[in-house]
């Protein structure tokens, strides 16, 4: 297939801004079908919105349907790197090793990372957007989006959480706890309109998700003096 030409119409384009628009096509991927769903969403405006050659959706993805998996592949990528900045230093499988002191400011840390993420940055707001569309109509992206993030860094964060307690990794309750954790933080992304409302905030910037990481990491600190120290 002969690659789209490059916006200037001066030629094939360059390898670099090949990968600038393939990027540019994603990002427009996730906000459209984050905003108007797949169906609502036309390659015209996809492309319009990524300053883009129409063809340009076939040429690196074979059509909508495969920047729609890309897409959700790019969601994964992104949430995986920012999950290893926080877990990896435990490896694939914690060991036993792993001293209760220890696994609990690794999740204080790893929920820290979260609100870094989730709710500072912007674009936080068009992966949240796209993955609350794949949860009310599902589609082979939730599967991979699940598959790649949702199950893995869930079990990992609960195999921390029975380092930080004692408490078996796959218990019902230790799951259900794990899901708490990280939804207070979801929140902040979902609800993001009425909580600068309510809290007489221009934005949420660095100081206001410091302000909610320290929120999150008290109520962190108090579920696990409820705990207690695990035997």
């Amino acid at each position: 297939m002969i690659p789209p030409s490059d916006p200037r119409g001066q030629g094939a384009a360059s390898p670099a801004s090949a990968e600038q628009t393939r990027l540019a096509l994603v990002h427009a991927g996730l906000r459209l079908f984050g905003a108007k769903g797949f169906d609502g969403t036309s390659t015209r405006e996809i492309a319009a919105a990524a300053k883009a050659n129409i063809g340009s959706i076939a040429y690196h993805f074979g059509g909508k349907e495969g920047l729609r998996a890309a897409c959700a592949d790019h969601i994964v990528a992104t949430i995986e790197h920012m999950a290893a900045e926080a877990l990896d230093r435990f490896g694939s499988e914690l060991d036993d090793a792993v001293p209760p002191a220890v696994a609990r400011a690794a999740f204080a840390q790893a929920l820290e990372r979260m609100v870094g993420f989730v709710v500072a940055r912007p674009e936080a707001g068009e992966i949240v957007q796209f993955v609350l569309r794949e949860l009310a109509h599902p589609t082979a992206a939730l599967e991979r989006i699940y598959i790649g993030v949702f199950e893995p860094t869930h079990r990992r964060l609960c195999q921390l959480w029975q380092h930080a307690t004692g408490e078996p990794a796959e218990s019902t309750s230790t799951k259900i706890t794990v899901f708490t954790l990280i939804g207070q933080v979801i929140y902040f992304r979902i609800g993001r309109v009425a909580v600068m409302r309510r809290m007489g905030w221009a934005e949420i910037g660095p100081g206001e998700a410091a302000a909610i990481s320290g929120i999150v990491r008290a109520n962190l600190d108090a579920i696990l003096a409820a705990r207690g120290k695990p035997s």
